[in-house]
């Protein structure tokens, strides 16, 4: 194919993109499977497609009668774009050197204007140059279709941003995360969209007041690029990442944003108890609410103000009971799923650190380290008594239960561990340790080497 047939499909590819703005999935597809798409979709190969055939004069050209499937190059319909992969190499060339040639354009005249500006002069030959608006629409129209064909070109990426950031208008923003997403939708795991993506966030941030309609609609991009990845090798760990960056616009005390993220939050990890992603993202809502509740703390202020504060404190209490309590119904419902109890390791640690007695009244601040030991006893006595009840095994052959075994035992080796050195508890007085060491004994042998740097640290205290 010569680079004038090159530059064709690229203007093509970018017509279609320019004549249906709301295109929001694109795909590659083998020329063979252009009339069985078409007839899924229920319509004329050559009224769904855009075709090209090569004349005798080397020119390509539009064709729609007579269409053959080995001839098509898009395919555009209800807003799904599908590109043969026959031609992909071609056509990224194509982009590629259009990109490159724009994106200098673009830098010249901009480092022009730029000197005349220092200078003051006004050369009246800098009328006859392109005009900067004319630059910028090539430069982002080709890297659009770059960037379709090539998810990772990162230097498409910066010049996209070179332009917006020069933007002012809200709505320009909103179509670059509508750009995203589109690449997103064949590359679920592309790092430099998703990176561009929370580029444009904060951009907005700065922007646009109201976040909301921004939450929701990352909540159902991660949601269904997840739903469609999940259960595969591709599942695409970076999106459920994606919104962690929204927890830093959310406010507690003002709006409640992080509860009722919580409360979204939690069918969608009912669903997927195997996804770490899922419940680190409920890690950081409720270290956004711990964060919330220090600095309302360090405020000085009256006596009302200390009870909003107090309030604030039971109700984050009660939160974290709640999440332990459905964390173990999950533990007890779902056999050997590690994510569950690394999960409950960040619960039973922060509960202890920041809810296990009233540490924010200062009148009994002087007992405060014997109700601190009395407390986290009992609840270690709960703990035991829950990794005694994951530590049977009614079948070895199941290695499921094998693995919840194990899970418990080093969960509680861990936290007595943590106790130990940053709470100082006497553990030897207060836990059944002989217990807990047979336990280990029987179900992970090959872990007893935990066993004796708790002894060790034990002994310490």
């Amino acid at each position: 194919m010569t680079e004038g047939n090159s530059l064709e499909l690229l203007n093509q590819l970018e017509d279609i993109l320019d004549s249906d703005p709301l295109i929001d999935e694109v795909g590659f597809i083998h020329p063979s499977q252009f009339v069985t798409l078409n007839r899924e979709a229920g319509g004329s190969l050559a009224s769904s497609v855009r075709t090209t055939l090569q004349s005798e004069d080397g020119l390509l050209r539009p064709r729609v009668p007579e269409v053959n499937s080995s001839e098509t190059v898009f395919w555009c319909r209800d807003h799904k774009l599908g590109i043969s992969t026959q031609v992909l190499l071609p056509l990224y060339n194509a982009a590629k050197h259009a990109f490159m040639a724009s994106l200098e354009s673009y830098k010249s005249h901009s480092s022009v204007s730029a000197k005349k500006d220092e200078s003051g002069g006004n050369d009246m030959s800098s009328c006859f140059s392109p005009s900067l608006y004319f630059l910028e629409s090539k430069l982002m129209k080709h890297s659009r279709a770059l960037l379709l064909l090539s998810c990772d070109f990162v230097t498409a990426w910066n010049s996209r941003k070179l332009v917006l950031s020069k933007k002012n208008n809200v709505q320009i923003f909103f179509g670059e995360l509508f750009l995203s997403a589109l690449v997103l939708s064949y590359a679920p795991k592309s790092e430099s969209s998703w990176s561009h993506r929370r580029w444009v966030i904060k951009m907005l941030a700065g922007k646009c007041s109201n976040l909301r309609e921004i939450m929701e609609k990352e909540t159902e991009l991660v949601t269904r690029i997840v739903e469609e990845s999940s259960g595969t090798e591709t599942k695409n760990e970076l999106s459920c990442m994606e919104p962690l960056l929204l927890v830093s616009f959310l406010h507690v005390g003002r709006t409640g944003q992080v509860l009722e993220e919580l409360n979204k939050s939690r069918d969608w990890a009912r669903l997927h108890i195997t996804d770490n992603s899922c419940f680190h993202y409920r890690t950081r809502l409720m270290l956004k609410m711990l964060e919330e509740s220090r600095d309302k703390e360090s405020l000085t202020g009256s006596p009302g103000h200390r009870l909003i504060v107090q309030t604030f404190v039971e109700c984050g209490s009660i939160l974290w009971i709640e999440e332990l309590d459905w964390n173990e119904l999950l533990i007890k419902r779902h056999i050997g799923r590690e994510a569950l109890w690394l999960h409950r390791r960040f619960l039973s640690l922060c509960w202890m650190k920041y809810f296990a007695t009233d540490i924010h009244d200062v009148s009994c601040r002087c007992y405060h380290k014997d109700s601190t030991s009395h407390e986290i006893s009992v609840f270690m006595h709960n703990e035991l008594g829950l990794v005694r009840s994951c530590s049977t095994i009614p079948d070895n052959d199941f290695e499921d239960f094998q693995a919840h075994a194990t899970f418990s035992s080093t969960y509680i080796l861990w936290l007595i561990k943590h106790l130990s050195e940053s709470l100082e508890i006497e553990l030897q007085e207060k836990l059944p340790l002989g217990e807990l060491k047979t336990v280990m004994n029987d179900i992970c042998p090959e872990k007893l080497f935990l066993w004796h740097s708790l002894q060790g640290t034990c002994e310490s205290t």
